[in-house]
């Protein structure tokens, strides 16, 4: 339970302790500049004289220097897969499906792009079936209106 305040209102709460009605419940932002923005001003000036520094420590052998330098100027490399052409048979799904997987076997095809291709496959899949369950319902619609008509 909570203890009751009797400061004579110096905080700024009623009696059970909640905030008053127009006190936002804390001192607030202090006025003027902040301390990040008046350093990022200060560092501002001198920005090309810490960058040639920390170029110089890096040349000097500094490896945390040299570090530092290359996570901030070079992307980090990402491996990246060439696209690969595979010639896919006009049968069925099921049977091209069966030919990704069999390319990737052989080393034809990097194993995310076999996955991929399955995924695309899948999904072609997917809507065939969407297609051929509609024509199916239309076809049973249609006959059930020749039936009542």
């Amino acid at each position: 339970m909570t203890t009751p305040i009797t400061d004579g209102g110096k905080t700024g709460r009623d009696r059970t302790g909640r905030f008053r009605a127009g006190n936002a419940g804390g001192p607030g932002r202090r006025s003027g500049k902040a301390t990040s923005t008046a350093l990022r001003e200060k560092l501002a000036q001198d920005v090309e004289a810490v960058v040639e520094v920390v170029r110089q420590q890096a040349l000097g052998g500094d490896i945390a220097a040299a570090r530092l330098l290359l996570d901030k100027l070079l992307p980090s490399l990402r491996p990246v897969e060439q696209a690969a052409e595979i010639d896919l048979p006009a049968g069925s799904l099921a049977a091209q499906a069966q030919a990704v997987v069999q390319a990737a076997a052989a080393g034809d095809l990097a194993p995310g792009q076999a996955a991929q291709l399955v995924q695309a496959v899948a999904g072609v899949a997917r809507i065939v079936e969407t297609d051929e369950l509609l024509k199916r319902i239309e076809a049973l619609e249609a006959a059930t209106a020749a039936r009542k008509g």
